[in-house]
């Protein structure tokens, strides 16, 4: 049995738009890469547009001028999705709380947290810390009192408040109807 010739796939690859990112990570304009790489603007900005492929050479021209690989160019993107109810359930240690992880167990970088909390939930009398160097609250509905060591702060719906989570702190509901915030750690506390 002979084997079967592999379709080839007719997906375009796009790679337009991220050489463009990569030279605006760079700081630098089309007018510049033209000059450093010995090609046209017009050429460049086909490329950037997807209109035109740029021979293996000149890809290679690109990448070494804008300090990316060219592999990754051709990378699928790192998107990971979470749908809607399916984040795992935490427990930070909130009184009356219901957490769910929003971002993916394995995301190292950031932490997304929704919390569902009852009137009267809390995180408890004491001030704590977290381990984490920016920590964003975002409140969706209700209100938030935020209790720092020498500062309170009081949040409603589209309130946001960010500080270091090495900061002592604590929080509790200020509304007999209980509130819905999202918390936001960098880096994660905690990922698999």
């Amino acid at each position: 049995m002979r084997p079967m010739p592999l379709e080839p796939n007719t997906r375009r690859v796009a790679i337009g738009s991220r050489l463009r990112a990569a030279r605006k990570a760079q700081q630098l304009t089309i007018d510049e890469v033209a000059r450093i790489t010995g090609l046209t603007k017009g050429f460049l900005s086909r490329v950037e547009r997807d209109m035109t492929s740029p021979s293996v050479s000149s890809l290679i021209t690109l990448c070494d001028v804008l300090s990316i690989s060219v592999g990754s160019l051709f990378e699928a993107p790192d998107v990971q999705f979470v749908p809607a109810g399916t984040g795992p359930r935490i427990n930070l240690g909130g009184v009356a709380t219901e957490e769910r992880l929003l971002s993916p167990r394995s995301e190292s970088r950031v932490q997304v947290i929704r919390s569902v909390i009852e009137a009267g939930g809390h995180g408890g009398e004491e001030l704590y810390a977290v381990a984490a160097e920016v920590d964003v609250l975002h409140v969706l509905t209700g209100r938030i009192e935020v209790r720092f060591s020498d500062q309170d702060w009081e949040l409603g719906p589209g309130d946001s408040l960010t500080f270091n989570g090495h900061e002592p702190h604590s929080w509790r509901v200020a509304d007999d109807r209980g509130a819905e915030v999202i918390w936001v750690l960098v880096p994660a506390l905690w990922s698999s």
